[in-house]
């Protein structure tokens, strides 16, 4: 009922129109605002009206210029960092530890038996490129893997005609080859030329300064491409074995061996070992900080079975990080050198970003487009593994295979030249496309929490020239239950990994603007310019809704009386008054009586332009709209 009669009051309103007009409604506010400025317009002279009025305007402008400035900076999601430094019990990092050799020549030599003695052919031609100097092998080399990369050496003795030589065939001038606009700055640079397939134009050329780097870079592209056919579980064989790699294990005072650690095969260093991973057990925590409350590790790295064309490095490849996060050695691994000790004192940096819309950072990776390959190994997300991945999906849909160096989807082979010819041009054209290298970049997002270990490393020669004898004597018995001295210098390597100290640091983010900042700033600057508060706003929104108010009120009447005047259009005679019909029925009585009363349906029409006499249809105007016939009766 209560709703029934505001709709028939609201109708009422509608009917009776507006009660002010926009002037007045304007003076009102101006007369009763708690703003300062617009008062003194209404109530000053003529001259300080004008003054009033600019200045209110002026001002008023100032507020909202100010406004847009506040809401654009709290539009912008800025952060602040601040840092803090805490003390707590930590959890020890997982280390792990890899080979800088990832196989072991002497199980992987028949594989690589004809890609060596090719490398050798192309080293002696490079360091006699005269005919008739360099040797020439009893056996036939097979030039199959050559013509699918070939190496070009490039002579610029002479930089206006500098001359191209393919190591295995005959020179020509630089200018009838692309590889004549290389950036060369030495005589006798080398270049890797990967085509589409063999004699084709469709190539790709990469410069060297020094033949070390073209050939080892060349020599890596063909294993990759004879090691991929290899199945995992062979590679795995090939590899250093945990047994052989770690002598001597020792965590704080309880002593640890090889199956404290967990193995994974890493494409770039073959079998690496992970201690303290937390992927069956708990992480374990550190109970002090310092050397002797750390990770203690003697390896032997075996150096005399390198392959002596792929690993120009010797050592061992560790780093430290997250538990149940996958280890990117090449990026973000350090290593230790044989014959030495080498301590690592750890500090603990904890970084915590915000999320949406202050970053666009990520909690799990759940919301990146680009499925994870690394997830496999139940790691959790890191950026490393999108770029990875990413550049593998990419690999896959251009190329048709996937890159040996990172992990499969299921249903896709590996790259290699037999069944995939053109593969490594392909490799080549994508991985120095920048395009697909943006596109990967603006896919990937960080994570919003991180653990960084930053680490001090100090090195020392080890074992001592006077106590080399009796430990290489201990750790060969150890190993090999062998009296005879199987160890050496050049293998041996001791690591020393703890906490610093338990003083870790928290690098947070936290929002430089809030709707608290937002709205104390909009209400000091309306304060500050106009005298303004919260309630000058309302009352400028009353203002705002009564103009809505008379606005529609308005053009319901503007409605109304455009259909009126439709109407008047249509039957432009007005309609007859009371007294011409009173009279027109008198004057209808007397035609009646002179005519000898007449029939009903034979009476005389009515005049032109008067409607016909409908009585049960009459129309009864009120008084004031009488017409003037009225007022002369």
């Amino acid at each position: 009922m209560n709703l029934k009669k505001y709709f028939i009051r609201a109708l009422h309103r509608l009917q009776k129109g507006p009660g002010y007009t926009y002037k007045e409604l304007l003076v009102w506010y101006c007369d009763n605002t708690n703003t300062h400025g617009p008062k003194r317009i209404i109530k000053e002279g003529p001259k300080k009206k004008l003054i009033w009025f600019f200045l209110t305007l002026l001002f008023a402008s100032l507020v909202f210029w100010q406004w847009g400035i506040l809401i654009n900076t709290y539009l912008s999601y800025n952060v602040t960092s601040s840092l803090s430094i805490g003390f707590k019990t930590m959890k020890f990092p997982a280390v792990t530890v890899c080979n800088a050799n990832p196989f072991k020549y002497s199980k992987v030599k028949h594989l690589l038996k004809e890609l060596d003695r090719l490398i050798e052919a192309a080293l002696e031609r490079i360091l006699q490129p005269t005919p008739g100097n360099s040797s020439e092998n009893s056996l036939p080399l097979d030039l199959g893997l050559w013509h699918q990369i070939p190496l070009v050496l490039i002579d610029e003795h002479d930089k206006d005609n500098p001359i191209i030589l393919d190591i295995f065939e005959s020179s020509h001038a630089a200018g009838d080859n692309e590889t004549a606009a290389g950036n060369e700055t030495a005589a006798g640079n080398e270049t890797e030329t990967p085509c589409s397939h063999h004699g084709s134009n469709n190539c790709t050329y990469r410069n060297f300064t020094s033949a070390a780097q073209a050939v080892t870079e060349w020599y890596i592209l063909q294993s990759t491409s004879i090691l991929s056919k290899v199945p995992l579980q062979e590679r795995i064989g090939m590899g250093y074995q945990a047994e052989d790699m770690i002598l001597a294990c020792l965590y704080g005072a309880e002593p640890c061996n090889y199956k404290n650690f967990t193995q994974i095969y890493h494409p770039d260093h073959g079998n690496c070992y992970i201690f303290n991973w937390g992927m069956d057990e708990e992480a374990l925590n550190s109970s002090n900080p310092g050397a002797e409350f750390g990770l203690k590790l003697i390896l032997d790295i075996s150096q005399q079975d390198y392959i002596p064309y792929l690993s120009s490095a010797a050592g061992a490849r560790l780093m430290l990080h997250q538990q149940k996060s996958f280890p990117f050695l090449k990026d973000q691994g350090i290593y230790a050198m044989a014959g030495t000790e080498t301590s690592i004192g750890v500090l603990v940096d904890e970084l915590e970003r915000m999320g949406y819309p202050y970053s666009d950072c990520t909690v799990n990776g759940s919301d990146v487009p680009v499925k994870n390959l690394y997830s496999q190994y139940n790691t959790s997300y890191s950026i490393q593994a999108c770029l990875r991945s990413c550049f593998q999906n990419h690999m896959i849909e251009i190329c048709g295979c996937g890159h040996y160096m990172f992990p499969l989807p299921e249903g896709v082979n590996y790259c290699n030249n037999e069944d995939y010819p053109g593969w490594a041009y392909c490799y080549s054209s994508l991985r120095s496309s920048i395009r697909h290298r943006q596109i990967c970049i603006d896919s990937c997002k960080e994570t919003c929490n991180d653990t960084q270990y930053k680490m001090t490393i100090s090195m020392a020669d080890w074992p001592s020239e006077a106590s080399e004898d009796w430990i290489f004597h201990i750790l060969s018995y150890e190993r090999d239950m062998s009296t005879n001295v199987t160890l050496d210098r050049n293998g041996i390597i001791k690591l020393n990994i703890y906490f610093q100290e338990y003083n870790y640091r928290t690098i947070s983010e936290s929002a430089a603007t809030t709707i608290v900042w937002l709205l104390s700033s909009l209400g000091g600057q309306f304060g500050f310019w106009m005298g303004g508060s919260v309630l000058c706003l309302i009352e400028f929104g009353e203002i705002i809704i009564d103009s809505l108010w008379i606005t529609v009120i308005n053009m319901i009447s503007w409605c109304k009386g455009l259909k009126q005047k439709r109407v008047q259009a249509r039957y432009p005679d007005a309609p007859p008054t009371v007294s011409e019909l009173v009279e027109a029925h008198t004057n209808l009585g007397f035609q009646h009586e002179d005519a000898g009363a007449l029939p009903r349906d034979e009476a005389l029409p009515p005049e032109p332009g008067t409607p016909p006499p409908n009585y049960d249809s009459l129309r009864v105007q009120p008084l004031d709209d009488l017409g003037p016939d009225s007022d002369a009766e």
